[in-house]
């Protein structure tokens, strides 16, 4: 992880919570020359801890429900396919515009998380786009009652 001292936090900070503000919003919060913060977003950006600027839909356009599902896929006869294989679901996953995440596990597992506007909507999309996928051995879906961390990745959802 790369170092961060207390200016660049804060800065990240200010951002994370409106990344509309200008130079001198930031500065003015800050209390910190405009200068200085320039200076220091442009390098946090050089540095590659800043990569873009994004929005952040509001929670009217954002998933009520969401889930997340765990695949297991058949190993195939020849084990070298598998890896192959699993980059295959997992980039076919990620351009369903209900998923809002993927990965891969170290067990060589596939997780998703999913959003939709009701249980049901939910439920179908998992049944008609994940259930169907071919060589899953095994699918655990696990229903997010209440975030306590990190709530926001429901307004990241791609499929608007």
């Amino acid at each position: 992880m790369m170092y961060l001292d207390d200016l660049d936090r804060a800065i990240l900070k200010v951002l994370k919570e409106d990344a509309r503000l200008t130079i001198s919003e930031v500065s003015e919060r800050l209390g910190k020359p405009e200068s200085t913060i320039h200076f220091r977003i442009k390098k946090l950006i050089e540095r590659g801890i800043i990569e873009k600027y994004t929005i952040v839909l509001g929670e009217v356009a954002r998933p009520k429900e969401v889930a997340f599902v765990v695949l297991e896929i058949e190993k195939p006869i020849i084990e070298d396919f598998l890896g192959r294989y699993l980059e295959y679901v997992s980039k076919n996953l990620a351009n369903l515009p209900n998923v809002l995440l993927v990965a891969k596990t170290e067990d060589e597992r596939i997780v998703a998380l999913i959003g939709a506007e009701t249980k049901k909507e939910l439920n179908e999309f998992i049944e008609e786009n994940i259930k169907s996928i071919p060589s899953v051995r095994e699918i655990v879906v696990y229903p997010i009652e209440e975030f306590k961390k990190g709530e926001e990745i429901k307004g990241l959802l791609l499929g608007v």
